[in-house]
């Protein structure tokens, strides 16, 4: 086991070492000339030994002292350092979670833009359906879907989850758009059991037991169920600001007119108090400014 004086004994020596006065190294330390001087009377007792012979408001090393100082300077340099090393590690790495949907259906489409314009910052995505401990999961930034309200973090809206059925345009070739909300029960549906139909069907004024319909395919995630409607397996329910780039290209089409929401949004997660840290104001400021265009 290491034998140390006081940390802060040490600090008050090193910097009073360097600056000449206790003044000046209280200035630096924020604290006293009262309490540097107080330092420096605990490490001699400790030692056994003076560092320092007073002159005065100067300060002079004795051998011992100036011995250790010049040892002290350059511990203190390596310990700094370290430690800006290690920050330095940290800020250019970001850390994003994101659900399984927004990750696969818009992040991984559109992460490579905001990459190019931080060259620096290396980026880590973790896409998955849990919610993560940002302390333990080590994470800077998440994407999540809910109501924005999760103690100790700060949520910014992104857009509202709303959802429409949608599918490859071959589905409905020949038909004039849009068609009646009530025709949705009669055609192919992936995943018909999902809990957005019943929500979507009542908000565009369809009551669904009115009819049954196919069977349809049962899917996980809205990402498998998107990829089902592109391969023109039916209609699915998905969120149309997550498959914009689709809807422009005309790979899908949303056949119907009416959206449905349950009050829920997309959200910018991130731990109280860390705003202003680099790497996570400027991944803010540009996904907000990606979905300002969605208000």
């Amino acid at each position: 086991m290491r034998w140390l004086p006081p940390l802060a004994a040490v600090r008050a020596f090193e910097a009073a070492a360097r600056h000449g006065t206790f003044t000046a190294a209280a200035v630096e330390l924020g604290t006293t000339q009262a309490a540097v001087s107080y330092q420096i009377r605990i490490l001699e007792e400790r030692l056994g030994t003076p560092v320092f012979l007073r002159h005065g408001r100067r300060v002079v090393l004795t051998p011992a002292g100036s011995r250790a100082a010049a040892r002290l300077h350059q511990a203190f340099d390596d310990i700094g350092s370290a430690f800006a090393e290690l920050r330095g590690e940290v800020d250019a790495l970001l850390r994003l979670s994101a659900t399984n949907s927004f990750a696969n259906s818009w992040l991984a489409r559109h992460l490579g833009r905001f990459q190019a314009e931080h060259p620096q910052l290396e980026i880590r995505l973790d896409s998955a359906d849990r919610l993560v401990d940002f302390a333990a999961d080590d994470v800077d930034v998440a994407i999540r879907s809910g109501r924005g309200q999760w103690p100790g973090l700060t949520a910014e809206r992104l857009f509202d989850l709303r959802f429409a059925p949608m599918c490859a345009p071959a589905l409905v070739a020949g038909r004039t758009l849009p068609i009646d909300p009530g025709e949705a029960l009669a055609m192919r549906r992936v995943n018909p059991r999902d809990r957005w139909w019943a929500v979507w069907l009542q908000a565009n004024g369809v009551t669904p037991e009115l009819g049954v319909g196919p069977a349809g395919i049962r899917m996980d995630s809205q990402i498998t169920e998107g990829q089902a409607a592109l391969g023109g397996q039916g209609l699915a329910m998905l969120t149309p600001d997550l498959w914009r780039r689709d809807l422009a290209d005309g790979r899908l089409v949303q056949p119907f007119a009416g959206l449905a929401t349950e009050g829920e949004a997309y959200w910018l997660v991130y731990a109280e108090g860390r705003r202003t840290v680099g790497k996570i104001a400027r991944f803010r400021q540009w996904m907000l400014a990606s979905f300002a265009v969605l208000d």
